[in-house]
Protein backbone atom coordinates (compact mmCIF):
# COMPACT_ATOMS: atom_id res chain seq x y z
CA UNK A 1 0.00 0.00 0.00
CA UNK A 2 1.02 3.27 -1.33
CA UNK A 3 2.08 5.50 1.96
CA UNK A 4 -0.48 8.54 0.34
CA UNK A 5 -3.25 5.65 0.69
CA UNK A 6 -1.97 4.81 4.15
CA UNK A 7 -1.72 8.22 5.34
CA UNK A 8 -5.77 8.75 4.01
CA UNK A 9 -7.06 5.89 5.91
CA UNK A 10 -5.84 7.11 8.76
CA UNK A 11 -7.32 10.54 8.68
CA UNK A 12 -10.61 9.66 7.42
CA UNK A 13 -10.66 7.09 10.42
CA UNK A 14 -9.97 9.57 12.90
CA UNK A 15 -12.11 12.16 11.61
CA UNK A 16 -14.93 9.54 11.08
CA UNK A 17 -15.13 10.04 14.74
CA UNK A 18 -14.21 13.35 15.46
CA UNK A 19 -15.59 13.77 19.09
CA UNK A 20 -13.69 10.54 20.28
CA UNK A 21 -10.85 11.35 18.30
CA UNK A 22 -10.54 15.05 20.34
CA UNK A 23 -11.29 13.60 23.58
CA UNK A 24 -8.49 11.32 23.13
CA UNK A 25 -6.37 13.87 22.02
CA UNK A 26 -7.33 16.06 24.92
CA UNK A 27 -6.19 13.20 27.27
CA UNK A 28 -2.56 13.97 25.13
CA UNK A 29 -3.00 17.29 25.61
CA UNK A 30 -3.44 18.11 29.45
CA UNK A 31 -0.34 15.65 29.88
CA UNK A 32 1.78 17.37 27.31
CA UNK A 33 0.67 20.90 28.89
CA UNK A 34 0.84 19.90 32.68
CA UNK A 35 4.77 18.99 32.01
CA UNK A 36 5.35 21.84 29.97
CA UNK A 37 3.95 24.28 32.74
CA UNK A 38 5.23 22.65 35.49
CA UNK A 39 9.39 22.25 34.08
CA UNK A 40 8.85 25.39 33.31
CA UNK A 41 8.23 26.83 36.66
CA UNK A 42 10.55 24.46 38.03
CA UNK A 43 13.75 25.51 35.26
CA UNK A 44 12.85 28.95 36.23
CA UNK A 45 13.14 28.92 39.72
CA UNK A 46 16.06 26.89 38.81
CA UNK A 47 17.86 29.70 36.74
CA UNK A 48 16.54 32.35 39.23
CA UNK A 49 18.30 30.68 42.10
CA UNK A 50 21.50 30.35 40.07
CA UNK A 51 21.86 33.90 38.95
CA UNK A 52 20.54 35.11 42.99
CA UNK A 53 23.83 33.14 44.38
CA UNK A 54 25.92 34.29 41.44
CA UNK A 55 25.56 38.04 41.63
CA UNK A 56 27.28 38.28 44.94
CA UNK A 57 30.64 37.41 43.43
CA UNK A 58 32.18 34.98 41.55
CA UNK A 59 35.41 32.81 42.25
CA UNK A 60 34.16 32.86 45.65
CA UNK A 61 35.72 30.47 48.59
CA UNK A 62 34.23 29.95 51.82
CA UNK A 63 35.99 28.45 54.80
CA UNK A 64 34.40 27.45 57.87
CA UNK A 65 35.71 26.28 61.05
CA UNK A 66 35.59 22.79 62.03
CA UNK A 67 36.18 19.48 59.80
CA UNK A 68 33.31 17.98 58.48
CA UNK A 69 33.23 14.48 58.76
CA UNK A 70 31.60 11.18 57.95
CA UNK A 71 30.28 8.94 61.33
CA UNK A 72 28.78 5.92 61.81
CA UNK A 73 25.37 7.95 63.12
CA UNK A 74 22.90 9.77 61.47
CA UNK A 75 24.25 12.66 59.88
CA UNK A 76 27.87 14.10 60.13
CA UNK A 77 29.98 14.73 62.67
CA UNK A 78 31.53 18.30 63.03
CA UNK A 79 35.04 18.86 65.41
CA UNK A 80 36.40 22.41 65.69
CA UNK A 81 40.05 21.82 67.24
CA UNK A 82 40.68 25.37 66.52
CA UNK A 83 39.09 28.14 65.57
CA UNK A 84 39.61 30.84 62.81
CA UNK A 85 41.28 34.23 63.53
CA UNK A 86 41.43 37.46 62.57
CA UNK A 87 45.43 36.30 62.22
CA UNK A 88 43.91 33.67 59.52
CA UNK A 89 42.55 35.80 57.76
CA UNK A 90 45.47 38.41 57.53
CA UNK A 91 47.66 35.25 56.53
CA UNK A 92 45.26 33.97 53.82
CA UNK A 93 45.93 37.31 52.55
CA UNK A 94 49.19 36.51 51.82
CA UNK A 95 48.57 33.72 49.74
CA UNK A 96 49.71 33.52 45.57
CA UNK A 97 46.20 34.57 44.02
CA UNK A 98 44.51 35.76 46.40
CA UNK A 99 42.30 38.46 45.78
CA UNK A 100 40.55 39.70 48.86
CA UNK A 101 39.70 38.37 52.08
CA UNK A 102 36.87 38.66 54.56
CA UNK A 103 36.73 37.58 58.21
CA UNK A 104 32.87 37.23 59.38
CA UNK A 105 30.56 36.83 62.31
CA UNK A 106 26.96 37.71 62.67
CA UNK A 107 24.62 38.40 65.32
CA UNK A 108 20.82 39.93 65.63
CA UNK A 109 20.70 42.47 67.59
CA UNK A 110 18.44 45.73 68.78
CA UNK A 111 19.91 48.68 67.26
CA UNK A 112 18.85 52.50 67.60
CA UNK A 113 19.47 55.70 66.17
CA UNK A 114 17.47 58.74 65.96
CA UNK A 115 14.86 57.92 68.53
CA UNK A 116 14.08 54.88 66.68
CA UNK A 117 14.79 51.18 67.97
CA UNK A 118 14.87 48.22 65.59
CA UNK A 119 15.87 44.34 65.85
CA UNK A 120 18.06 43.55 62.52
CA UNK A 121 21.08 41.62 61.59
CA UNK A 122 24.56 42.57 62.44
CA UNK A 123 27.52 41.46 60.20
CA UNK A 124 31.12 41.99 61.17
CA UNK A 125 32.99 41.98 58.31
CA UNK A 126 36.56 43.61 56.54
CA UNK A 127 36.75 46.11 54.38
CA UNK A 128 37.05 44.00 51.34
CA UNK A 129 33.85 42.55 51.66
CA UNK A 130 32.26 44.87 49.31
CA UNK A 131 34.15 43.64 46.32
CA UNK A 132 33.61 39.41 47.31
CA UNK A 133 30.31 40.30 46.95
CA UNK A 134 29.28 42.64 44.60
CA UNK A 135 28.11 45.24 46.82
CA UNK A 136 28.20 48.97 46.02
CA UNK A 137 27.80 51.91 48.17
CA UNK A 138 24.34 53.97 47.65
CA UNK A 139 25.71 57.50 49.51
CA UNK A 140 28.67 57.84 52.25
CA UNK A 141 31.42 55.16 51.75
CA UNK A 142 32.06 51.33 52.81
CA UNK A 143 34.40 50.56 55.93
CA UNK A 144 37.93 51.84 55.31
CA UNK A 145 41.05 49.73 54.85
CA UNK A 146 42.04 49.48 58.50
CA UNK A 147 43.62 46.96 60.29
CA UNK A 148 41.06 43.91 62.15
CA UNK A 149 42.46 44.54 64.92
CA UNK A 150 42.23 48.38 65.33
CA UNK A 151 38.94 48.92 63.05
CA UNK A 152 37.57 52.48 64.24
CA UNK A 153 33.71 51.89 65.46
CA UNK A 154 32.29 52.59 62.32
CA UNK A 155 28.77 51.12 60.46
CA UNK A 156 27.15 51.06 57.24
CA UNK A 157 23.56 50.53 56.48
CA UNK A 158 21.78 48.50 54.34
CA UNK A 159 19.08 51.11 52.61
CA UNK A 160 16.02 49.84 54.16
CA UNK A 161 17.42 49.69 57.72
CA UNK A 162 18.50 53.62 56.94
CA UNK A 163 15.17 53.98 55.79
CA UNK A 164 13.51 52.79 58.50
CA UNK A 165 15.71 54.27 61.09
CA UNK A 166 15.94 57.62 59.37
CA UNK A 167 13.55 58.18 56.48
CA UNK A 168 14.09 60.38 53.97
CA UNK A 169 16.92 61.95 56.03
CA UNK A 170 20.59 61.81 55.59
CA UNK A 171 21.64 59.05 57.79
CA UNK A 172 26.09 60.06 57.75
CA UNK A 173 27.94 61.43 60.58
CA UNK A 174 24.59 59.80 62.77
CA UNK A 175 25.55 58.24 65.86
CA UNK A 176 23.92 54.15 65.90
CA UNK A 177 24.00 52.59 69.13
CA UNK A 178 24.28 48.46 68.98
CA UNK A 179 23.91 46.53 71.85
CA UNK A 180 25.99 48.54 74.40
CA UNK A 181 28.33 49.97 71.94
CA UNK A 182 28.40 53.49 69.93
CA UNK A 183 29.04 53.71 65.93
CA UNK A 184 29.30 56.14 63.76
CA UNK A 185 27.41 55.66 60.50
CA UNK A 186 29.56 56.65 57.10
CA UNK A 187 27.67 55.02 54.25
CA UNK A 188 24.49 53.29 53.36
CA UNK A 189 24.40 50.47 50.72
CA UNK A 190 22.85 50.33 47.57
CA UNK A 191 19.95 47.86 47.51
CA UNK A 192 21.10 43.89 46.45
CA UNK A 193 18.31 42.07 48.24
CA UNK A 194 18.20 38.62 49.99
CA UNK A 195 20.97 35.80 50.08
CA UNK A 196 20.44 32.63 51.95
CA UNK A 197 17.77 33.81 53.76
CA UNK A 198 19.41 36.92 54.91
CA UNK A 199 18.04 40.13 53.79
CA UNK A 200 21.39 42.44 53.21
CA UNK A 201 19.03 45.40 52.90
CA UNK A 202 18.09 44.85 56.58
CA UNK A 203 21.35 44.98 57.74
CA UNK A 204 24.33 47.00 59.42
CA UNK A 205 27.83 46.26 58.81
CA UNK A 206 30.52 47.12 61.39
CA UNK A 207 34.28 45.77 61.45
CA UNK A 208 34.73 42.48 62.51
CA UNK A 209 37.23 43.16 65.58
CA UNK A 210 34.06 45.20 66.77
CA UNK A 211 31.19 42.10 66.08
CA UNK A 212 33.47 39.95 68.23
CA UNK A 213 33.74 42.03 71.03
CA UNK A 214 30.21 42.64 71.02
CA UNK A 215 28.97 39.44 70.62
CA UNK A 216 31.89 38.17 73.06
CA UNK A 217 33.05 35.81 70.41
CA UNK A 218 36.77 34.88 69.95
CA UNK A 219 36.68 33.27 67.06
CA UNK A 220 35.18 33.62 63.35
CA UNK A 221 31.95 31.91 61.87
CA UNK A 222 33.37 32.41 58.43
CA UNK A 223 36.35 33.51 56.09
CA UNK A 224 35.60 34.72 52.71
CA UNK A 225 37.76 35.14 50.58
CA UNK A 226 38.32 35.63 46.15
CA UNK A 227 41.00 34.71 43.69
CA UNK A 228 42.38 36.31 40.55
CA UNK A 229 40.32 35.14 37.03
CA UNK A 230 42.48 32.49 35.35
CA UNK A 231 42.82 30.58 38.41
CA UNK A 232 41.08 27.02 38.80
CA UNK A 233 39.55 27.00 42.22
CA UNK A 234 41.20 23.54 42.91
CA UNK A 235 44.65 24.56 42.93
CA UNK A 236 43.48 27.60 44.75
CA UNK A 237 41.91 25.45 47.06
CA UNK A 238 45.10 23.67 47.76
CA UNK A 239 47.11 26.68 48.25
CA UNK A 240 44.62 27.70 50.89
CA UNK A 241 44.19 24.36 52.71
CA UNK A 242 48.34 24.11 52.92
CA UNK A 243 48.28 28.20 54.62
CA UNK A 244 45.57 27.23 56.94
CA UNK A 245 46.37 24.16 57.95
CA UNK A 246 50.63 24.88 59.01
CA UNK A 247 49.22 27.24 61.04
CA UNK A 248 46.58 25.27 62.68
CA UNK A 249 48.88 22.10 62.75
CA UNK A 250 45.92 20.07 60.99
CA UNK A 251 43.40 20.63 59.00
CA UNK A 252 40.62 21.13 61.16
CA UNK A 253 38.41 23.25 59.02
CA UNK A 254 35.72 22.98 55.96
CA UNK A 255 36.89 24.67 52.65
CA UNK A 256 34.04 25.12 50.06
CA UNK A 257 34.52 26.67 46.79
CA UNK A 258 31.40 27.99 44.66
CA UNK A 259 31.84 25.69 41.77
CA UNK A 260 30.96 23.37 45.03
CA UNK A 261 28.19 25.35 46.34
CA UNK A 262 26.65 25.67 43.06
CA UNK A 263 27.05 21.97 41.97
CA UNK A 264 25.46 20.97 45.00
CA UNK A 265 22.73 23.54 44.65
CA UNK A 266 22.28 22.52 40.90
CA UNK A 267 21.73 18.88 41.64
CA UNK A 268 18.86 20.23 44.23
CA UNK A 269 17.25 21.84 41.64
CA UNK A 270 17.47 19.75 39.31
CA UNK A 271 15.85 16.74 41.64
CA UNK A 272 13.44 19.53 42.07
CA UNK A 273 12.64 20.16 38.23
CA UNK A 274 12.94 16.09 37.29
CA UNK A 275 10.28 15.58 40.59
CA UNK A 276 7.77 18.57 39.32
CA UNK A 277 7.87 16.95 35.50
CA UNK A 278 6.97 13.55 36.70
CA UNK A 279 4.00 15.30 38.84
CA UNK A 280 2.72 16.11 35.07
CA UNK A 281 4.15 12.70 33.34
CA UNK A 282 1.15 10.83 35.50
CA UNK A 283 -1.21 12.97 33.58
CA UNK A 284 0.72 12.19 30.31
CA UNK A 285 0.14 8.65 31.27
CA UNK A 286 -3.26 8.71 31.38
CA UNK A 287 -3.51 9.79 27.90
CA UNK A 288 -1.75 7.06 27.03
CA UNK A 289 -3.78 4.79 28.99
CA UNK A 290 -7.08 6.41 27.07
CA UNK A 291 -5.24 5.63 23.45
CA UNK A 292 -5.04 2.07 24.22
CA UNK A 293 -8.52 2.19 25.17
CA UNK A 294 -9.72 4.22 22.06
CA UNK A 295 -7.49 1.62 19.78
CA UNK A 296 -8.63 -1.00 21.43
CA UNK A 297 -12.48 -0.66 20.54
CA UNK A 298 -11.90 1.14 17.02
CA UNK A 299 -10.41 -2.30 16.00
CA UNK A 300 -13.31 -4.05 17.33
CA UNK A 301 -15.87 -1.54 15.91
CA UNK A 302 -13.85 -2.59 12.11
CA UNK A 303 -13.41 -5.74 12.17
CA UNK A 304 -15.26 -6.09 8.98
CA UNK A 305 -12.79 -3.29 7.73
CA UNK A 306 -10.06 -5.51 8.58
CA UNK A 307 -11.17 -8.75 6.97
CA UNK A 308 -12.01 -6.85 3.79
CA UNK A 309 -8.53 -5.27 3.54
CA UNK A 310 -7.23 -8.91 4.08
CA UNK A 311 -8.83 -10.90 1.67
CA UNK A 312 -7.69 -7.97 -1.14
CA UNK A 313 -4.20 -8.86 -0.08
CA UNK A 314 -3.60 -6.25 2.78
CA UNK A 315 -0.34 -7.45 4.66
CA UNK A 316 -0.20 -7.73 8.50
CA UNK A 317 2.37 -4.72 8.26
CA UNK A 318 -0.03 -2.96 6.29
CA UNK A 319 -2.93 -3.37 9.15
CA UNK A 320 -0.02 -2.55 11.44
CA UNK A 321 1.22 0.59 9.55
CA UNK A 322 -2.71 1.78 9.29
CA UNK A 323 -3.12 1.38 13.58
CA UNK A 324 -0.14 2.65 14.52
CA UNK A 325 -0.15 5.70 12.12
CA UNK A 326 -3.72 6.68 13.69
CA UNK A 327 -2.52 5.94 17.17
CA UNK A 328 0.87 8.30 16.51
CA UNK A 329 -1.60 11.06 14.44
CA UNK A 330 -3.29 11.01 17.89
CA UNK A 331 -0.69 11.46 19.94
CA UNK A 332 1.20 13.64 17.89
CA UNK A 333 -2.15 16.59 17.35
CA UNK A 334 -2.64 16.35 21.15
CA UNK A 335 1.01 16.57 22.07
CA UNK A 336 1.10 19.86 20.00
CA UNK A 337 -2.21 21.28 20.82
CA UNK A 338 -0.74 20.38 24.45
CA UNK A 339 2.51 22.44 23.54
CA UNK A 340 0.50 25.38 22.60
CA UNK A 341 -1.82 25.71 25.85
CA UNK A 342 1.38 25.13 27.91
CA UNK A 343 3.65 27.77 26.74
CA UNK A 344 0.42 30.12 26.65
CA UNK A 345 -0.15 29.32 30.15
CA UNK A 346 3.17 29.50 31.28
CA UNK A 347 3.42 33.24 29.40
CA UNK A 348 0.06 34.20 30.93
CA UNK A 349 1.55 32.93 34.13
CA UNK A 350 4.66 34.81 33.70
CA UNK A 351 2.78 38.34 32.89
CA UNK A 352 0.23 37.89 36.00
CA UNK A 353 3.07 37.36 38.46
CA UNK A 354 5.82 38.31 37.26
CA UNK A 355 7.69 37.66 40.55
CA UNK A 356 7.41 34.02 39.63
CA UNK A 357 10.61 32.49 37.54
CA UNK A 358 8.80 31.13 34.22
CA UNK A 359 11.14 29.32 31.35
CA UNK A 360 10.45 26.96 28.77
CA UNK A 361 13.65 25.87 27.44
CA UNK A 362 13.21 24.91 23.45
CA UNK A 363 14.67 21.61 24.34
CA UNK A 364 12.28 20.95 27.00
CA UNK A 365 9.46 21.63 24.06
CA UNK A 366 11.08 19.32 21.36
CA UNK A 367 11.37 16.84 24.05
CA UNK A 368 7.83 17.15 25.35
CA UNK A 369 6.72 16.32 21.10
CA UNK A 370 9.04 13.68 20.96
CA UNK A 371 7.48 11.84 24.58
CA UNK A 372 4.27 12.17 22.85
CA UNK A 373 4.64 10.99 19.63
CA UNK A 374 6.51 7.85 21.60
CA UNK A 375 3.58 7.28 23.86
CA UNK A 376 1.20 7.26 21.07
CA UNK A 377 3.59 4.54 19.40
CA UNK A 378 3.68 2.33 22.73
CA UNK A 379 -0.21 2.45 23.01
CA UNK A 380 -0.74 1.56 19.85
CA UNK A 381 1.49 -1.11 19.29
CA UNK A 382 -1.18 -3.83 20.79
CA UNK A 383 -4.46 -2.83 19.23
CA UNK A 384 -2.55 -2.59 16.14
CA UNK A 385 -0.75 -6.30 16.62
CA UNK A 386 -4.56 -7.60 17.65
CA UNK A 387 -5.94 -6.38 14.16
CA UNK A 388 -3.17 -7.42 12.07
CA UNK A 389 -3.01 -10.96 13.38
CA UNK A 390 -7.38 -11.12 12.65
CA UNK A 391 -8.08 -14.27 10.36
CA UNK A 392 -9.56 -12.49 7.35
CA UNK A 393 -12.25 -15.16 7.38
CA UNK A 394 -13.70 -14.75 10.77
CA UNK A 395 -12.98 -10.85 10.46
CA UNK A 396 -15.81 -11.00 7.81
CA UNK A 397 -17.80 -12.86 9.26
CA UNK A 398 -17.59 -10.83 12.09
CA UNK A 399 -21.41 -8.51 12.97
Amino acid sequence: MLAADLFTLSTRALTAHRLRSFLTLLGIAVGIAAVILLTSIGEGVHRFVLAEFTQFGTNVIEIAPGKTKASGGPGGLQTTVRLLTLDDARALERVPGIRAVTPIVWGNSEVGANGRLRRTTVEGVGPEMREITKMTVQSGSFLPDESFDHARPLAVLGPKLKQELFGSASALGQRLRIGGMQFRIIGVMAPKGQFLGMDLDDTVFIPTARALELYNREGLMRINLTYREGLTSGDVAESVKSALAARHGREDFTLTTQEDMLRTLSKILNVLTAAVGALGGISLLVGGVGIVTIMTIAVTERTNEIGLLKALGAQERTILGIFLGEAVALSALGGAFGLLLGVGIAQLLRLAVPALPVQTPLSFVVLAEVVAIIIGLAAGVLPARSAARLDPVEALRAE
